[in-house]
């Protein structure tokens, strides 16, 4: 689904691949990757752990460099940055002598927005994801799911043009995990910005427009999905190569 007038792609690969190692001990993580990401996307790459889907994720953020082809951001410049892509990390990674509400400001500081714009910008997102009463918490003191839920706050808070999350809902219950979604997809909506999720869960996979199977580190090609029901339950596969298929 692409914004009109926007079909210059945020993110382009073209048969990226990343291995780890060499010889004998060398481990494809992707096998060579070629897609798009457009304005207005809403994508989720589908598989099992290990398929490779957080190696691309990194990927396509620049946070990792492709071992072979290439990835670049034609939209956005290069390389590209946190203002134009948001990360939520499987992991949420937050530092741990800072409480919530300096987490989630945190990226906004360094990109040079002042303090008191960053707070007021933090608490916003923090509401929105349901973790106000925890800005003053310590990382130590919150669970995985709450951690996770900040991890998102902090990612959002950036206004990005591409939303980039690594299994969001991973450590989250059933109902918590429909609320990231929705603040996902509204804050997506809102900017105007792509979203690009990974997941195992079809649940999730199913409220995205597009899906994108990954299964051992290749992007796999399947047929159409049924026709759509609403904006948030139209997932289709893309079985050309500029767009979801591993060449």
């Amino acid at each position: 689904m692409n914004a009109p007038g926007t079909d210059t792609p945020l993110i382009d690969c073209r048969d990226a691949a990343r291995t780890y190692g060499q010889g004998e001990n060398a481990v494809v993580a992707v096998h060579g990757a070629t897609c798009r990401v457009r304005a207005g996307d809403r994508i989720a790459i589908m598989g099992p752990s290990g398929s490779g889907k957080s190696t691309l994720l990194h990927l396509m953020a620049g946070l990792e460099r492709p071992t072979s082809g290439e990835i670049d951001w034609p939209a956005l410049g290069r390389p590209a940055t946190a203002h134009d892509i948001g990360v939520v990390f499987q992991s949420p990674s937050l530092i741990p002598a800072l409480d919530v509400a300096e987490n989630a400001a945190l990226p906004l500081v360094l990109s040079g927005a002042s303090e008191a714009e960053a707070r007021r910008r933090a608490l916003s997102a923090l509401a929105a994801v349901g973790v106000a009463d925890l800005a003053d918490k310590l990382p130590e003191e919150l669970s995985g799911g709450q951690a996770q839920r900040v991890a998102v706050a902090r990612a959002l808070a950036l206004r990005p043009r591409v939303v980039i999350a690594d299994e969001p809902t991973g450590q989250l219950d059933r109902a918590t995990g429909r609320h990231v979604m929705d603040v996902l997809l509204d804050t997506a909506a809102e900017l105007g910005a792509a979203l690009v999720v990974t997941t195992h869960d079809p649940t999730v996979g199913e409220r995205l427009t597009e899906r994108w199977p990954m299964h051992e580190g290749r992007l796999t090609a399947t047929a159409p999905a049924p026709a759509a029901s609403g904006p948030r339950t139209a997932p289709r596969t893309r079985p050309n190569a500029t767009r979801g298929e591993a060449s």
